[in-house]
C-alpha cells in the first residue's frame, strides 16, 4: 500500500494557532474515537500541550466494544489526565465533563480562592483529529449549534471561543492530523472508520485489513453476520461473502461491489461492536 499522507495547508496553519492560544487556556479536552483510542491520538499534541492537564473524551463509546472501552479508559488515566468515555449524541454528559475538568484544575481553582477572589470560569481548548466528533461534542455541550458538523473530515477550519454556561470556555480548533503515519496500520484504522478522506485510499486495502482482523479478533461475525466460513487467507474469505451474497458479474466476482460492501457495514456497525485496537499490555 502507498504510504498515506494527508496534510492540507489549513492544518499547518492550525498548529500554529493551537501553539499560539495553549497560553490562553488552563486545560485540552483532547478527544479520541472509542473505537481506536491509539490510532486516533495526534501525536503532535504531546509535543504542542506538554504539561498541561488533559480530559481525555473517548467518543462514540455506544460504537465501540464496551469491555475494551473499560480497558482503555484505566489504560489512559494519570494523575495530570482524565478520560471518560461517552456518547456525544445520546447522553447527558454536562455534569461528568465539568466534574472532571474542576478536578483536573483543582490546584488553579484552589489558588484563586486562596488570593480571594472567585473562581472563574475554566478554559478549555478542545482538539482533536477530524471526524472524531468534536463539533458534535461542543453543540451538545453548549445546547446550541456552536460548531459546524459533518460526518466527513475537515469541517471546522478555523478557531473560535464557545461560552457554556458559567462554568467553561471553550476553545474549538479544526482537526489536526500529523504530516505522516509512521504506521500504516494507523493510516489505515482511520481511513477505515472516516477520519481520513476517501478519495486518498485504496478500499481494497481497507477492506482485506478490516477481514484480517476480524478473523483473527471476532471470527464469531462472519457465521452470525455473513453466515459464511473464515477461509485460509482474508481475500478468499471475502469471496466467501460475495458469492453468498451474489455480488457478481457476469459470472466473475464483483470485487469492487464486495470491498465498498464490506467497508460500509463495518461503517454502519453491522458487524455489531467493534474496537480495533486493544490496550498495550
Amino acid at each position: 500500500m502507498a504510504n498515506v499522507q494527508w496534510f492540507p495547508g489549513h492544518m499547518t496553519k492550525a498548529k500554529r494557532q493551537m501553539e499560539e492560544n495553549l497560553k490562553k487556556v488552563d486545560f485540552v479536552i483532547e478527544i479520541r474515537d472509542a473505537r481506536m483510542p491509539d490510532a486516533s491520538k495526534n501525536p503532535m499534541l504531546d509535543q504542542l500541550i506538554q504539561n498541561k492537564p488533559r480530559l481525555i473524551l473517548l467518543s462514540k463509546k455506544d460504537k465501540a466494544d464496551k469491555e475494551l472501552t473499560k480497558q482503555w479508559v484505566n489504560a489512559l488515566e494519570t494523575e495530570n489526565q482524565k478520560v471518560l468515555a461517552l456518547d456525544f449524541i445520546h447522553e447527558n454528559f454536562s455534569k461528568q465533563l465539568i466534574k472532571a475538568s474542576n478536578e483536573l484544575c483543582i490546584n488553579l481553582i484552589e489558588k484563586q480562592k486562596r488570593r480571594g477572589m472567585k473562581p472563574r470560569a475554566l478554559r478549555a481548548m478542545v482538539c482533536g483529529i477530524p471526524n472524531v466528533g468534536k463539533s458534535t461534542f461542543i453543540n451538545t455541550f453548549a445546547k446550541r449549534k456552536a460548531a459546524q458538523t459533518g460526518d466527513r473530515p475537515g469541517v471546522t477550519k478555523s478557531l473560535q471561543w464557545i461560552k457554556v454556561g458559567q462554568t467553561l470556555e471553550l476553545l474549538d480548533t479544526p482537526g489536526v492530523l500529523w504530516p505522516k503515519f509512521e504506521d500504516q496500520q494507523v493510516g489505515l484504522k482511520l481511513a477505515l472508520l472516516g477520519s481520513i478522506k476517501d478519495q486518498v485510499v485504496n478500499m481494497d486495502d481497507l477492506a482485506l485489513f478490516a477481514c484480517e482482523y476480524l478473523m483473527s479478533e471476532k471470527p464469531e461475525i462472519f457465521d452470525s453476520v455473513y453466515h459464511v466460513e473464515i477461509a485460509n487467507t482474508p481475500y478468499e474469505t471475502l469471496q466467501n461473502i460475495a458469492i453468498k451474497r451474489g455480488y457478481l458479474l457476469k459470472g466473475e466476482i464483483d470485487e469492487n461491489r464486495l470491498m465498498l460492501s464490506f467497508v460500509k457495514d463495518i461503517r454502519e456497525n453491522k458487524c455489531g461492536l467493534i474496537t480495533w485496537e486493544k490496550p498495550h499490555a
